[in-house]
């Protein structure tokens, strides 16, 4: 019996590292207006959206995928008879999760469906993918990858810098009191991702000053970065963004530099352009 891994399209791989890694990615949706829905990484190409999003007067919207996406891929598991396991962004950032679960309840093949709530998003939710592909190459059954990845989903630190929080904050994804906070002249701040919800992790004056809060906010944890677990960095519509972080991390911490993803439609839409970010497995 074969093991599936399935995820959404939130953990931003590109489709062709979905179709080399063998994941099944289960698309959200932009939305500019009821007449113009876009699927995510599919329909819109990330450089065309993220100059849209720039100029737009109205900030578009974000929707979650039907359970009926989720049943056909259940299905085709059911099908072949394999077992399935589901990485999905956080349940206390979207309904993606619940449409999953009402998804499994109705293909009658509940008991080879594991589903895992990340409890969180982008290049961390993609790091918790990465485990699971790394256990079923182990030869790992869906229900033992499914409670290692539990274990382990507490050790993902997702830090990141954004250039405005006013994404954030009309998309409804940070309280407006942290985003009153986190805008005064002059001051960048530093987000992450605590008990599956999107939260202020500092501020610093500059970007400059964004980019050192980060890099003790990961010495200062015991350990600082697993190396013998994947991380990742990533960007929102400017590659440049990340280039401190390759430095710091080859020339502070000594290790090789890891894939950079470019973020997707969904997270920009709550990032916002000129965002970036690293995710790594705790150490500790």
């Amino acid at each position: 019996m074969a093991v599936r891994i399935l995820t959404d399209s939130t953990a931003d791989f590109t489709q062709e590292e979905l179709a080399s890694l063998g994941v099944i990615s289960i698309p959200l949706n932009v939305n500019f207006g009821p007449d113009e829905v876009y699927r995510d990484g599919l329909d819109l190409d990330p450089k065309v959206f993220y100059e849209r999003l720039a100029t737009a007067e109205k900030l578009p919207t974000t929707s979650q995928p039907s359970p009926e996406l989720f049943l056909t891929a259940f299905e085709e598991a059911k099908e072949a008879g394999d077992d399935l396991v589901a990485v999905l962004l956080s349940s206390a950032l979207s309904g993606t999760f619940q449409s999953a679960q009402l998804a499994r309840d109705l293909s009658g093949y509940g008991d080879h469906i594991f589903l895992v709530d990340s409890r969180t998003v982008t290049l961390a939710e993609q790091l918790l993918v990465r485990r699971a592909l790394t256990y079923r190459e182990e030869g790992r059954t869906a229900a033992e990858i499914a409670a290692l990845l539990e274990e382990e989903k507490g050790q993902i630190r997702l830090y990141a810098v954004v250039d405005t929080l006013k994404y954030l904050q009309k998309g409804g994804r940070l309280p407006k009191a942290a985003a009153v906070a986190g805008t005064l002249l002059g001051i960048k701040p530093v987000i992450t991702v605590r008990d599956g919800k999107v939260g202020l992790a500092g501020k610093a004056r500059g970007l400059a000053g964004a980019y050192v809060a980060i890099f003790k906010l990961i010495s200062s944890e015991q350990g600082g970065i697993d190396i013998l677990k994947p991380y990742l960095l990533g960007y929102t519509g400017h590659r440049r963004t990340v280039e401190p972080f390759c430095r710091y991390i080859a020339q502070t911490l000594h290790l090789p530099e890891p894939p950079v993803s470019a973020i997707g439609t969904v997270i920009g839409v709550h990032a916002g352009p000129g965002a970036c970010g690293i995710a790594y497995f705790a150490a500790e």
